[in-house]
């Protein structure tokens, strides 16, 4: 069982480099098996999200090689076979293999993905989309059988702007007959890069990044290239660090507007950053405001975004408020931010933080990803030792979180701890 060690309260000075987009990679790579020679992906983070997904494509008897930071999928000898619990269930995003197989061979069989538990998260719209195109789903306990006699392009409206659902229907309809439309859609930037690197393949996909997209079928993908898009939930996780404690603290290789309703709340705060063509400045902000956030679909505020900008409030002058609109258990941080002197209330999909509160070390646990990650900036502001627990969430999405924090000064370290046997 992992666990991350902090002494807090050092100012941290430097710069961080953002890795890969988390949301992006773990659907570019299943949808690169679409193509009948090879494809190669660049700025792939190595996060244990990705291990996870390059052992489906192992068993799926896909070739991969890997060298720093790109990987190139060769899906020649590929085999179609049931994919596993074991292996499907250590990430949500395997269900972007439900689209890629189903477009490829018109049959896939593999069992409910998993993920962390942050709410009720069905994947009803990723089915429903499917049957549009034409496919049948049988259900046996905790797997899908997913078959179609052919596919064929559809009108299909999305009763919630769900990414997974937009990129899974996507990569299913690259292969489908006719046009499909798919309204309502998610406008991520994950999606963009995602419909960019199957245009490369020879799709024919136009709309990605509104609400309504466009999907032409085609017979065959060829040969492919994508470069990862800089992942914004981990630019924004280290923004929010570095109004915190920035000596100054730069972070590197970002895509600003990615983030723009992070960086609007931090300047309604008060916050001290100056905003670069593909960097953020940030130096530690005294007498910080207290601001209201509600998460939204992009472009609002992001729900993963959430959990670490609650740390930040704790350090504002005054009441501000929480609705999260996306996900019901994304407050299960709030109790460890509590104990660590936090003053947060929760009533219902709402949480109040009264501030300005001071924040001493405890031992806290990793519930999810990003609960997980505002844990580390509280630990890292708070006085004392801080023990995160359960961190293997964490590192599921958070490339070189250890090195990349201690190279600007922090005072972190990841400790394994280990049985012994008599």
């Amino acid at each position: 069982m992992k666990k991350i060690i902090i002494n807090g309260q050092n100012k941290l000075s430097g710069t961080i480099r953002i890795s890969g987009a988390k949301n992006a990679a773990v659907a570019l790579i299943p949808a690169a098996i679409l193509t009948d020679e090879e494809a190669t992906i660049c700025n792939v983070p190595e996060i244990s999200d990705i291990a996870s997904i390059e052992e489906i494509l192992k068993f799926l008897n896909i070739n991969v090689k890997r060298a720093t930071e790109t990987m190139i999928i060769n899906p020649e000898n590929m085999e179609n076979k049931v994919i596993p619990v074991e292996i499907s269930s250590k990430l949500r995003a395997s269900y972007y293999f439900m689209g890629a197989l189903l477009a490829k061979y018109k049959h896939v069989e593999m069992y409910f993905p998993g993920g962390c538990k942050i709410g009720s998260r069905p994947i009803n719209l990723h089915l429903e989309g499917f049957r549009k195109l034409g496919a049948k789903i049988e259900e046996d306990g905790d797997k899908y059988i997913i078959t179609a006699d052919k596919l064929k392009g559809a009108n299909i409206y999305l009763d919630m702007a769900s990414v997974g659902a937009t990129i899974n229907i996507m990569i299913a309809a690259t292969k489908a007959e006719g046009m499909t439309i798919i309204e309502n859609a998610a406008r991520e930037p994950e999606i963009v890069n995602v419909a960019t690197f199957l245009n490369n393949m020879g799709a024919q996909i136009v709309g990605a990044g509104t609400s309504v997209i466009k999907i032409k079928g085609v017979k065959k993908l060829t040969k492919g290239f994508a470069e990862i898009i800089p992942d914004r939930i981990e630019a924004g996780t280290y923004t929010i660090l570095g109004t915190l404690l920035g000596d100054p603290l730069k972070i590197s290789n970002i895509i600003p507007e990615h983030i723009e309703a992070l960086t609007s709340k931090l300047e309604a705060a008060g916050a001290n950053i100056e905003i670069e063509e593909d960097s953020i400045i940030c130096k530690k902000s005294d007498n910080l405001k207290p601001v209201n956030i509600k998460t939204y679909y992009y472009p609002g505020f992001a729900t993963d975004l959430q959990q670490p900008f609650s740390v930040l409030l704790t350090q504002c002058k005054g009441k501000s408020q929480i609705e999260e609109t996306i996900y019901e258990n994304r407050f299960m941080h709030v109790k460890y931010l509590n104990d660590m002197g936090a003053d947060i209330e929760i009533k219902g999909m709402k949480a109040i933080v009264k501030g300005d509160t001071y924040l001493k070390g405890k031992t806290v646990k990793a519930t999810d990803l990003r609960a997980g990650a505002a844990l580390i900036i509280a630990g890292l502001i708070a006085e004392g030792k801080t023990v995160v627990e359960e961190v293997e969430h964490i590192l599921r999405g958070y490339e070189g979180i250890i090195e990349k924090l201690s190279n600007v000064g922090a005072d972190i370290k990841l400790e394994e701890k280990t049985c012994q046997t008599n």
